[in-house]
């Protein structure tokens, strides 16, 4: 299995929330056990509410837990120079309708697909096509929804 890239931040922020979750984890934890102290736990609301709570916290644990497993850190900055990579930002022009479009390359946590300035996955369709390309090259990327051409336009490289 290929490690994904993330960043320092990238990394720093899904632990931080993971330590949020768990706080939430023991306080749900405590809130199971006064409505189990309540006693018939087949008609207390409260208890079955906490419980099905302390489970989505959880599952949010693991699934946190796991794309942390998934990825290794990486300096953007140490990415070769000129090629589309970690970190980079770049732009494309669409070959069927000449727009451009621009994107950053990032690891998970940190995609953003609002603003002027998409942030988007490394492993995502459009990235893995774009990977180690330079200015000027062409890619095809097959889409859900089809496929597209793109040239990229420019790079600039991480700091």
């Amino acid at each position: 299995m290929d490690l994904q890239p993330i960043s320092r931040a990238g990394w720093d922020k899904k632990k931080a929330e993971i330590a949020e979750l768990e706080d939430q984890l023991a306080e749900v934890a405590e809130k199971v056990k006064e409505a189990r102290e309540e006693g018939d736990l087949s008609e207390n609301a409260e208890y079955h509410g906490q419980r099905e709570q302390q489970g989505m916290i959880q599952a949010k644990i693991n699934q946190l837990k796991s794309q942390l497993a998934s990825c290794k850190i990486v300096d953007a900055s140490d990415m070769p120079k000129g090629v589309v990579g970690f970190g980079s930002k770049i732009t494309v022009k669409d070959l069927d309708d000449g727009m451009e479009e621009q994107y950053e390359l990032v690891g998970p946590g940190e995609e953003d697909y609002e603003g002027e300035v998409m942030k988007i996955l490394t492993s995502s369709p459009i990235a893995d096509g774009l990977l180690g390309k330079k200015v000027g090259e062409k890619a095809e990327i097959d889409l859900p929804n089809g496929t597209v051409e793109y040239e990229i336009t420019e790079i600039v490289d991480p700091e």
